[in-house]
């Protein structure tokens, strides 16, 4: 992959972060760093004051910088500003920042050489992972105290992962032959300046979370089936009357894959109408969809944007790109409407199991009493959608001062991101959850839509007549969805782009 400072998408910070696609650098971008990094060279020599180059960081703002030190700050900037606590953040995490770190430093408005952004790639492709703690990111100068770990790394210092062991950075550079970065003036701070572990959070999350509606779409399609859920709502004229794109969109999709479904023709004959968790999909599901494309379109403007300060033009300005209000806002909504699409998965999962609303055996299985049958997993989807909802309440209505008043409202970004991506994790595992009850209930009733066959098929659980470990099979769907193999299964969903 060819990275230039703009263009990067959700997609590929996922090929990089996750997969471990490697990595270039476009050679029009690097020349634009060379004439950034001559530009603040001769500012600097001209005299000019420059914030966290010849002054101090923060409320230390006033302090000026000896020219003898002023690479000794930047070094004592890395040093001092990695206090994060906490487990290691995941390392496909930290792999997203880096990329998008060196994507934003590409645009060439940061001041740095080109070897910084190289050290970058290199880490990237030799496979070497700086170890962060998770908190100690504010949202305010950026995510502080996470990108100076990864600038530790760089310089030699700090613990990374490489080829699967936990070491000191020196070493593992060592192993890899390259050498730890020198900083020079406006580097460190650039390094650690800026929301790219955030925006990292936010990449993968939105990845995941797209995959996991699709995923929710064929599970509701089964569960329609199995309730005997009429298409009557679906009604392409009921969404041109209230033409909201995403509520169109996921209609269109059920349509699709309940087409050729014999249930639903016959429930259209037989009912007028069904219950909301069946009736109210396109809009519920659709009011989600949309929220997921506009939070992807505000995290694809971030991993393109320079949010370091101060940024280099024909002068040096500070301003404020490096808050993180935009990733807050958006993950804190985003993580709203998954929460909800695990409440009516949830509700959808309860009637499955109540053979009072499903007309199905009690908890889905034919000898109730001596078997709880699905009783539980009901209650394991139950459990995760309470969490989801205290995760929900949103981090960014929070603002606790630091540097001495300096930076005076902070976004709390980190924590809107971190906690999106348990959210994200706990709707997979009820949306597997649902994936269990309704392949069980179709193997009570009968299911006759291609998708829903196909999708059985690839879940491969036969009829449950006893009781079992059911946290095994939650855990066995779980590692389909993400494995792939039950989109790669259900051939109308190649063709679906939500």
């Amino acid at each position: 992959m060819i990275i230039r400072g703009h263009g990067l998408t959700v997609e590929d910070v996922v090929k990089v972060a996750r997969f471990g696609e490697s990595v270039e650098i476009d050679d029009l971008s690097r020349k634009n760093l060379e004439t950034s990094r001559k530009r603040l060279e001769k500012l600097i020599e001209e005299g000019s004051v420059i914030y966290g180059i010849n002054t101090g960081l923060g409320d230390l703002v006033r302090v000026r910088i000896d020219a003898e030190d002023v690479k000794k700050l930047q070094l004592n900037l890395v040093r001092s500003h990695s206090a994060g606590t906490g487990d290691a953040m995941p390392e496909e995490i930290v792999r997203g920042a880096m990329l998008i770190r060196a994507n934003s430093l590409l645009k060439g408005f940061s001041g740095v050489r080109p070897v910084v952004v190289d050290k970058l790639i290199e880490f990237l492709n030799r496979g070497i992972t700086p170890l962060v703690p998770k908190f100690g990111s504010v949202g305010a100068s950026g995510d502080l105290a996470p990108l100076a770990h990864i600038a530790l790394a760089m310089i030699g210092e700090g613990k990374v992962i490489f080829e699967g062991k936990i070491m000191g950075s020196a070493e593992a550079m060592e192993i890899a032959g390259i050498e730890p970065i020198e900083l020079e003036s406006k580097e460190g701070l650039a390094l650690l300046n800026g929301t790219s572990v955030m925006a990292s959070y936010a990449a993968i999350a939105v990845y995941d979370a797209y995959d996991t509606l699709l995923h929710a779409l064929i599970s509701s399609s089964m569960a329609f089936e199995a309730l005997r859920g009429t298409d009557r709502a679906l009604d392409p004229r009921i969404m041109e009357v209230r033409p909201h794109p995403g509520q169109a969109k996921i209609a269109e999709i059920l349509r699709y894959f309940l087409d050729d479904s014999d249930i639903v023709k016959m429930a259209r004959m037989e009912k007028v109408q069904d219950a909301y968790t069946l009736r109210c999909v396109p809009q519920v599901y659709g009011a989600v969809l949309d929220a997921l494309r506009y939070v992807k379109a505000v995290v694809e403007r971030e991993i393109n944007s320079a949010t370091d300060n101060p940024l280099v033009f024909d002068e040096v300005i500070s301003g404020g790109n490096f808050h993180g209000e935009p990733i807050a806002l958006a993950m804190d909504f985003l993580a709203i409407a998954l929460t909800d699409l695990g409440n009516m998965i949830e509700r959808r999962i309860a009637r499955l199991v109540d053979g009072h609303l499903s007309g199905l055996p009690h908890f889905l299985v034919e000898k109730s009493g001596i078997n709880s049958g699905f009783m539980i997993p009901q209650y394991t989807a139950a459990a995760l959608c309470n969490r989801n909802k205290i995760l929900s309440y949103p981090a960014s209505v929070d603002s606790i001062p630091t540097s001495a008043n300096q930076e005076d409202h902070v976004s709390m970004g980190m924590n809107s991101a971190i906690k999106l991506r348990e959210i994200v994790d706990n709707l997979r595992n009820i949306v597997a959850i649902e994936f269990l009850c309704a392949n069980q209930a179709l193997h009570l009733s009968r299911s006759s839509a291609s998708t829903v066959k196909e999708a059985m098929e690839a879940i491969g659980i036969p009829k449950i007549d006893e009781d079992v470990i059911f946290s095994d099979l939650i855990s066995k769907i779980r590692d389909l969805m993400d494995d792939g193999e039950i989109l790669r299964h259900v051939k109308k969903a190649s063709k679906i782009t939500l």
